[in-house]
């Protein structure tokens, strides 16, 4: 594992805090995720794509042989990407990556698709297929499943979204090869109009203006969001956004597919069973390099990264898509994520007078299925801790806070407040036995020696959230290891963050070695922090 791309480590899950919450730290300069993507490669809604060969890496060193969709061209103008925060590179959308091209479009907005096939002539055909959408066709010639680009040739589809929400594309030729070579990519279609009960402003996400020193509230993040809301219902406003696509590799596969290429055999025929995936990814990469910024220049074939991040009480929306052969068990810890639709179609129920409610599950695992998108909201109080996380030291001037309840518990009053969205009923509750620092009850724990710890220079020292939460760490009553290590000095950023993985162990590993594959890190800071997103 090279530690140069972590930003994150997680702390044994033996001890005593890892069992009530993961705790891990970044190093400076970290990059976070959001949902970036493009809303055309001229005008919004058109788009000019290309089906081409070249390779990807992973986190053990190897190159893999794959095809993916890209740009025909490199695409200059920065108004085409999104979010508008995000600043994509010149020629941000290579002529090849994995996933393809998240295309970025609106609802009831007419979307044009032409797809020049560049892939090795003895490929043969290629397509791409739009579930969910009502799509005509021109020029390409026939196929099983849509019209196909011959070797060279060009084919285009044209559609009109009719619904909001997150859908995926992939190829509809010899989809168990092309897609496994990764042929696919993300649709994300936003509301014509945002629902009039959600915030078109953001004015939720305040935090400091510079540093944690300054302690200036009041201050707006950037606004990352596509859009203010997911579908067209008032109860899908949010605050930040995701996107995650699941997938693997059998690297025997594309090795198959490249020396068949490389000796020039007039059609490709490559087995695709038995089927033995080694590499599990999110967005294209493996952890940790989904860690790394979006757009990274190391990865110039995976531009998206997975790296979500939060403040206590945001409402995150997740658009995630299972784009492999399997189906993928991923676990979001820290809270279920509550449903609100799959492939466009929002899950509504009717109450007794005729008002239509979200009706979606609420899950502990977003078990992906292969082709099939879903959207859905994840947040964090810190409710059930059983203790203050947002306990600071007597350090700071702002160290005693407000906790007025509103009718569900939660102290919003003061959106510009440090704790905003805290669980009241854990106001002032310490976690240790024998606490120190401005909370002077005993706590329902005692922390081990620090001596016990697995720690090192990623640990983050403390169960609270905060920049000075790291100074209850030292002092002669301490219990936990050293702060101020490499990573995490207390003038930086220090969270908690919750490990975000495949539920099937083989999966989180990068070819059979721990820790790799599908996992990622959600980072929740004190809003004293600004996450930015940008690169």
């Amino acid at each position: 594992m090279r530690t140069k791309n972590m930003k994150k480590t997680i702390l044994d899950s033996r001890t005593l805090l890892a069992a009530l919450v993961v705790l891990a730290t970044l190093f400076t300069g970290s990059a976070y995720a959001a949902a970036p993507g493009i809303t055309g490669t001229g005008t919004p809604g058109t788009f000019n794509l290309t089906a081409q060969a070249s390779s990807i890496t992973q986190p053990d060193g190897q190159s893999i042989y794959s095809w993916g969709y890209g740009c025909t061209s490199a695409v200059a103008t920065s108004a085409t990407f999104v979010p508008s925060a995000i600043a994509a590179p010149s020629g941000g959308c290579p002529t090849m990556q994995i996933p393809g091209p998240t295309l970025v479009v609106t609802e009831g907005t007419p979307v044009t698709v032409t797809l020049t096939n560049n892939l090795p002539a003895n490929a043969g055909n290629t397509s791409i297929l739009f579930p969910g959408f009502n799509v005509t066709t021109s020029g390409g010639v026939a196929g099983l499943l849509t019209q196909e680009a011959a070797p060279g040739g060009t084919v285009t589809y044209t559609f009109t979204p009719q619904s909001p929400g997150t859908r995926a594309y992939y190829s509809g030729t010899q989809s168990d090869l092309q897609v496994e070579m990764g042929l696919y990519g993300a649709v994300i279609v936003l509301p014509s109009a945002a629902p009039s009960t959600c915030d078109s402003t953001n004015t939720n996400l305040y935090s400091a203006a510079s540093t944690w020193a300054s302690m200036n509230l009041g201050v707006k993040e950037k606004d990352f969001r596509l859009a203010h809301a997911a579908y067209d219902h008032a109860r899908t406003c949010y605050d930040r956004e995701y996107l995650f696509q699941f997938s693997e590799i059998d690297p025997v596969i594309h090795a198959q597919a490249q020396k068949q290429v490389q000796a020039g055999v007039t059609n490709l025929v490559v087995p695709t069973e038995p089927y033995h995936p080694a590499y599990f990814m999110i967005n294209g990469r493996s952890m940790p390099d989904d860690m790394d910024p979006n757009y990274a220049p190391q990865y110039p074939h995976q531009p998206y990264n997975g790296n979500p991040h939060m403040h206590p009480g945001e409402q995150v929306l997740l658009r995630i898509i299972g784009q492999g052969r399997w189906q993928h068990p991923f676990h979001e810890h820290g809270n279920h994520v509550r449903i609100l639709g799959r492939d466009g179609n929002l899950i509504l129920a009717s109450t007794n007078s005729g008002e239509l409610n979200l009706a979606g599950p609420l899950l502990f695992t977003t078990t992906t299925t292969p082709g099939v998108a879903m959207d859905g909201i994840f947040y964090w109080t810190a409710r059930g801790l059983n203790w203050d996380a947002y306990a600071h030291t007597t350090s700071k001037a702002d160290a005693t806070y407000a906790c007025t309840p509103d009718a569900n518990g939660y102290y919003t009053s003061d959106p510009t407040a440090l704790n905003y969205y805290e669980w009241c009923q854990d106001h002032n509750k310490p976690l240790q036995v024998a606490p120190f620092g401005d909370v002077g009850a005993g706590g329902p724990a005692t922390l081990p020696d620090p001596n016990l710890f697995t720690n090192g220079p990623w640990y983050s020292g403390s169960p609270y959230l905060g920049p000075d939460a790291t100074q209850r760490a030292v002092g002669p009553t301490a219990t936990t290891p050293p702060s101020g290590t490499i990573a995490n000095p207390p003038s930086s950023e220090a969270g908690f963050a919750f490990m975000w993985h495949s539920h099937n162990e083989r999966e989180i590993t990068t070819n059979n070695i721990f820790p790799g594959g599908m996992l990622m890190m959600m980072l929740v800071d004190s809003r004293e922090f600004i996450i930015d997103e940008s690169n």
